[in-house]
């Protein structure tokens, strides 16, 4: 048990980093009223968990702690539902509803999308 708790630990810190540098690059090359970054890092996230999950459905060598790692520390550190959450409220505060509508909807959509690519490429 210890020793999931510390590879979770250190795959959130590594993911929450990774999160803040491609949010940060991203924002400073597209400025726009959609929030692209936090877009971005989330469908990036989605295509990772995509990918590690269907490595770990191949090879049984991909042991528990690796995946932990992975999926639940690095993936659950670098996408942020949260900050998603507090952005479309932002949006429909400030009455871009079909900004707000548009983001959330496709955010779910690509998101999927992304889950579905990853294990697709895990399997080839």
């Amino acid at each position: 048990m210890i020793q999931s708790v510390i590879m979770v630990a250190l795959g959130g810190a590594l993911g929450s980093a990774a999160r803040y540098v491609v949010s940060r690059v991203v924002q400073e090359q597209c400025a726009t009223a959609f929030p692209l970054h936090t877009f971005v890092v989330n469908v990036v996230g989605c295509l990772l968990i995509g990918l590690v999950c269907g490595l770990a459905a191949r090879l049984d060598g991909l042991g528990n702690g690796l995946k932990l790692f992975l999926t639940v520390g690095f993936c659950g550190g670098f996408t942020t539902f949260s900050t998603f959450c507090n952005e479309n409220l932002a949006l429909l505060r400030g009455g871009a509803l079909l900004t707000a509508a548009l983001y959330a909807a496709l955010s779910l959509f690509v998101g999927l999308l992304a889950v579905y690519a990853g294990l697709l490429i895990a399997r080839q």
